[in-house]
């Protein structure tokens, strides 16, 4: 049994997603649950999973959103398995899904027997040592700040493409630079670059 695996599950029906937990629970896993698209998408930003199900059909950002978001504000996220759970049977929202990088796509309601082993497969083929450095988790906003500084956007610049004041956009930099373990901006979006938590 893989050790200490932890799936995210991103639900918006709380009996389905009760249901996947104590099933994953029953058979080793640890196991988080988001409610919603967004909530999801900053689960794995806040605090990254080993391995991701997700619903697609949801309010607010669905499945798709999410990983499509996901891939494209850190791309160190590209080797962590995504894995669609959804009662869209349908051949295009297959090949959307596997089109926008996801691993599986399960159809309801779930083989939990096969569930597992999909899972197991998906675990067993990750190295998360080459996925991201151990112990540095970015938000949202220092990966967004860190990328456009890395695209040559000064504070203010970046400010104003995201809505926000100069003062912010420093203050996020700032974040990133310390959890980085570097003296300034510069060298923050080197180690962040080389160890893909960004893509210049």
């Amino acid at each position: 049994m893989l050790e200490s695996k932890r799936i995210l599950c991103i639900e918006d029906d709380t009996e389905t997603a009760a249901l996947i937990a104590e099933e994953l629970l029953d058979r080793g896993f640890e196991v988080d649950i988001a409610y919603g698209g967004q909530d999801g998408l900053a689960a794995i930003l806040r605090d990254e999973p080993d391995l991701v199900l997700s619903d697609i059909s949801m309010p607010g950002m669905s499945g798709f959103e999410v990983l499509e978001r996901l891939v494209r504000l850190a791309p160190r996220f590209e080797t962590m398995p995504f894995i669609f759970l959804t009662a869209l049977a349908d051949r295009d929202n297959e090949l959307r899904g596997r089109r926008l990088g996801a691993d599986d796509y399960v159809t309801k309601p779930i083989d939990f027997d096969v569930l597992e082993a999909i899972i197991k497969t998906r675990l067993s083929r990750v190295a998360r040592s080459e996925a991201w450095p151990a112990g540095v988790k970015l938000s949202e906003r220092e990966v967004e700040t860190l990328t456009w500084a890395a695209r040559g956007k000064t504070s203010a610049e970046i400010a104003q493409i995201l809505g926000t004041t100069k003062r912010t956009i420093d203050f996020h930099i700032d974040n990133a630079r310390a959890k980085l373990g570097v003296a300034n901006r510069t060298e923050a979006v080197m180690r962040a670059a080389q160890s893909r938590l960004i893509k210049p």
